[in-house]
């Protein structure tokens, strides 16, 4: 075999048309590489820096594993599909797909104009597969969704979990159908116009099937992370590390067709290099954007309220092209809530959406008694809205509580529109955790199916010693990760939308964002265009001007068990356009009134309720 090596450092094998296969892997704490292909080795040829290749007729779907210095037989660390599980070997995949969004010449809708949908591909359907999830994607079209964000699709250890623990990063999750099965996926999201997001986890290997450390050194003792060793993004060896995570997410992208990635805990990147990893990767999915034709977006999760994440590379950013904000997300759940354990310690509820909606960072250089320490700085004016995904529940803040409560079983249904109806008015990009638009009641309860009995039971000790700081939960029997009946539990039931609550909800969310979309004032994500005009404990009064001299609506919100009468310092006649109180909406069908008077509007709010006011003429 000869080193047919042509992009130094790629990871991963390739397949060539005349049936052969050349299989690369970086393994500098080797000496010497074998490829075990049906029973028999085959010496790969050293090529330098720690590189190894070689040639060799392999047909697809053929098993194969590698042998270091003939050692154990090891999955490849950048296997395409392990359908024996992860700690077994690794097989050939064709990537050959009939796309059918080539034919159409897909594009997605633009991120600026997103509505997300996050959903776990195990609990969306009773068969927790890509196939069955396929039918019901026209359904989420039709309510106004644009992009479906799936939870992590790596393998991991086990048939059941979240996905936050994967260790073949290029493999698809066999349980969920494997490759061809989310490449059909995709394909199937983008017939219904639906772009697709892509959670993946770059900042730690899962717990159970990582073979990576004795290959090279992909980990770091230099820098710790929750889940343990950090990545090695700064240390010798780095540079093979960064170009495994950049080609992995190229492979997403270019390969699967994915319209964006959703990376997760950006903060645990540990890195001190001179181009962060994250300008890395941004600056190298620009350039696929380039070459597919299609914009490809990159979304951060950060808990650094660092401006640096989403400004441009020019101007010494990361740029990224969004990120999670959670700021609002608390400040919505504790005004619905009033809950105020743990980090919610550190948010006033209203007034806090107010600075969300007009600043995106709550803490923004403020002090944070939960941290004990000031977090954040500032985002410059001209930064969007828009460059912010905001939700009411996700995957974490549901499934993160002891019983994994959903906020239809927390607060009435008043509530509930309230903080919907103030996500979607936001100049943010909206998310919905999957069964969110129907209001399902159901939980999403941490789950795992790790098969060491080790293992198991420190997931089980871990998840009691989580909530130690939310006395809320303290006297709570958390449910066992491990047991089936905690994932089955967490699974939805699609019969509650056609319930009349169901149909009532789905309707709110249908009409919500419509009104995104038809109204120029809330189209927009420009935040200079944002004023509060009146912000109490209770009330809050949002003026949001239109784009090019576009009429303004105003948005007042009564977070009180009584109807307000609140003064508008707006001058004009207004119109009622929507509220939440709506009976179509479940609602009590209590109307809100506006009276002018001179300068001023008296508008009369029902209880927990929110209205948007447009002028008059309009």
């Amino acid at each position: 075999m000869s080193d047919l090596r042509v992009h130094p450092l790629r990871h991963g094998p390739v397949v060539h048309d005349d049936g052969t296969v050349t299989f690369r892997v970086w393994a500098p704490r080797a000496d010497q590489v074998e490829v075990v292909l049906d029973g028999r080795r085959a010496a790969l040829t050293a090529g330098g820096d720690g590189w190894f290749a070689g040639r060799l007729p392999a047909p697809a779907d053929r098993r194969y594993t590698f042998r270091l210095d003939g050692g154990d037989p090891r999955p490849d660390p950048a296997s395409q599909r392990q359908p024996d599980g992860v700690h077994a070997s690794s097989a050939i995949v064709d990537r050959a797909f009939d796309w059918s969004d080539a034919e159409d010449n897909w594009q997605p809708t633009p991120l600026a104009n997103a509505v997300v949908y996050e959903l776990h591909v195990g609990t969306f359907t009773d068969a927790g597969t890509f196939d069955a999830a396929t039918r019901h994607l026209a359904d989420l079209a039709d309510v106004g969704i644009t992009h479906v964000e799936v939870m992590p699709v790596a393998a991991f250890n086990g048939a059941s979990g979240w996905g936050y623990d994967g260790v073949c990063w290029y493999a698809v999750h066999e349980a969920y159908g494997g490759p061809a099965a989310f490449a059909a996926f995709v394909d199937a999201c983008h017939r219904h116009g639906l772009a697709v997001l892509l959670d993946v986890v770059y900042n730690h290997f899962g717990p159970s099937g990582s073979y990576h450390a004795e290959f090279g050194p992909y980990l770091t003792e230099a820098h710790s992370t929750p889940w343990g060793s950090a990545i090695n993004l700064d240390e010798a060896g780095a540079d093979a590390v960064r170009a495994f995570i950049v080609d992995n997410a190229r492979m997403w992208l270019a390969d699967f067709h994915v319209d964006g990635l959703r990376l997760d805990a950006v903060h645990a990147l540990h890195d001190g290099s001179a181009i962060h990893i994250l300008e890395q990767l941004s600056a190298s999915v620009d350039r696929l954007a380039e070459q597919v034709g299609r914009p490809l977006a990159l979304i951060a999760e950060s808990d650094l309220q660092d401006p640096r994440t989403v400004a441009p590379r020019a101007a010494g950013g990361r740029g990224l092209d969004a990120q999670w904000l959670d700021d609002l997300h608390h400040a919505l759940h504790v005004t619905a809530t009033d809950e105020h354990d743990g980090y919610y310690a550190d948010y006033a509820g209203l007034p806090d959406v107010a600075t969300a909606w007009t600043d995106a960072f709550v803490y923004g250089g403020r002090w944070s008694a939960v941290r004990q320490r000031t977090v954040g700085s500032r985002l410059a004016d001209d930064v969007s809205g828009r460059r912010f995904v905001a939700c009411v529940q996700n995957h974490d803040q549901i499934g993160n509580r002891a019983q994994g409560d959903r906020l239809t079983t927390l607060v009435d249904a008043d509530r509930i529109r309230f903080a919907v109806a103030l996500l979607c008015l936001s100049p943010t990009v909206p998310m919905l955790f999957m069964g969110e638009e129907y209001g399902e009641t159901r939980p999403f309860l941490y789950f795992s199916s790790h098969p060491e009995d080790r293992l198991a039971g420190a997931v089980r000790t871990g998840r009691r010693e989580e909530f130690a700081a939310f006395a809320a939960f303290s006297r709570t029997e958390v449910p066992d990760p491990q047991a089936a009946e905690t994932f089955a539990a967490s699974t939805l039931d699609r019969d509650a939308a056609a319930t009349p609550d169901g149909e009532a909800r789905l309707r709110l969310w249908t009409d919500l964002l419509a009104l995104r979309r038809t109204v120029p004032a809330l189209a927009t994500g420009d935040r200079r265009l944002v004023r509060a005009l009146h912000v109490t404990p209770t009330q809050l009064v949002v003026e949001r001007a239109g784009p090019d001299g576009a009429a303004a609506v105003v948005v007042v919100a009564n977070a009180d068990g009584r109807a307000a009468t609140i003064t508008l310092p707006t001058a004009g006649d207004r119109a009622v356009r929507w509220s939440s109180a709506a009976a179509s909406y479940g609602g009590p069908g209590t109307p809100v009134t506006v009276a002018p008077d001179d300068d001023v509007v008296a508008c009369t709010v029902p209880s927990w309720s929110v209205a948007l006011l447009t002028p008059a003429d309009v």
